[in-house]
């Protein structure tokens, strides 16, 4: 049974929940570099194993190995990405449910992570919540940051998981003593002014922007809000490396990397998230996850 250890029982304590691995170094991957440098414990929960995902590298789509074991590779690159970040890491062991792609949508597969009752696909992770006792945890929004099925039950899970863990009446089999988060955020990993800041450097320098076709119909889709911003570009070279790392799902040559660190930073430092829970007093424009959290979780220890 995973436990705070008695050493730090002090120390703050952030989980990052996510549906397939690589999710944790394209969305919010600086941000747990930078606490974890200031001595954070950091969780990265990932929810499937990404077994449905193609190889996405055109380096390796056709290689051999790769193919045969694409779970095996996928499992191996989440653990140099968690080794890269400095985070613990656990798979909560679900079945990727794909992308379906048709008109209808046809249904997730069965058995697959998406197709769930959210209190089945909740319960491990209840169980992690009271075990590690994180202060702020983070997820996605209810459409997923975008509407992969995995993404939209990602949120639903960490949203039971973050209010479920709480209540001593729920989830009893697990005979754990209830936990509860303080905060709960959602990534705004892809906001169109962000988007925009990188498509107009590209274009700046004469040379086409691989953004277009990102930012063609987005101005229709509605902005969420952005409560709380990060400045973590330090750690964007670390973000790069773990990202890097998931090789099946990462092209090196690809849209991520058409700007480089000192230009994304000077652009964009920040990374940014939408409040979503808080049991603590909130200001507006916050800077830092745990505002109002460090002194009232330290003294409650």
């Amino acid at each position: 049974m995973r436990s705070v250890n008695s050493d730090s029982t002090n120390t703050l304590r952030l989980m990052a929940v996510h549906a397939h691995p690589d999710d944790e170094s394209s969305k919010g991957a600086a941000t747990v570099a930078f606490y974890r440098a200031q001595g954070v414990e950091v969780l990265v929960v990932t929810c499937t194993g990404g077994e449905r995902g193609d190889v996405l590298n055109p380096r390796l789509k056709d290689d051999p190995a790769v193919l045969r074991d694409i779970v095996g590779f996928r499992r191996l690159e989440m653990a140099a990405a968690a080794d890269i970040l400095g985070v613990e890491h656990e798979w909560l062991g679900f079945v990727d449910s794909g992308l379906p792609e048709g008109d209808p949508l046809p249904p997730v597969p069965e058995g697959s992570f998406a197709s769930l009752a959210v209190t089945d696909a909740a319960a491990p992770l209840v169980r992690l919540v009271r075990e590690f006792r994180p202060h702020v945890m983070t997820t996605y929004d209810e459409d997923g940051g975008y509407p992969h099925p995995d993404h939209i039950q990602c949120h639903r899970v960490s949203v039971e998981a973050f209010e479920a863990a709480a209540d001593p009446d729920r989830y009893v089999d697990q005979h754990l003593a209830p936990w509860a988060p303080r905060k709960l955020y959602y990534h705004s990993s892809f906001p169109r002014a962000k988007i925009m800041a990188f498509h107009e450097a590209i274009l700046a320098k004469g040379v086409d922007s691989p953004f277009a076709d990102w930012l063609t119909g987005r101005e229709e889709r509605p902005e969420r809000p952005i409560t709380t911003r990060v400045a973590c570009s330090d750690y964007f070279d670390v973000a790069d490396r773990a990202l890097l790392a998931h090789a099946t799902q990462v092209d090196p040559d690809g849209m991520w990397f058409s700007l480089s660190v000192t230009e994304r930073a000077r652009l964009w430092p920040t990374e940014d998230y939408e409040l979503a829970r808080s049991l603590v007093d909130t200001e507006a424009g916050e800077t830092d996850l745990f505002a109002g959290v460090r002194e009232q979780a330290l003294l409650s220890q």
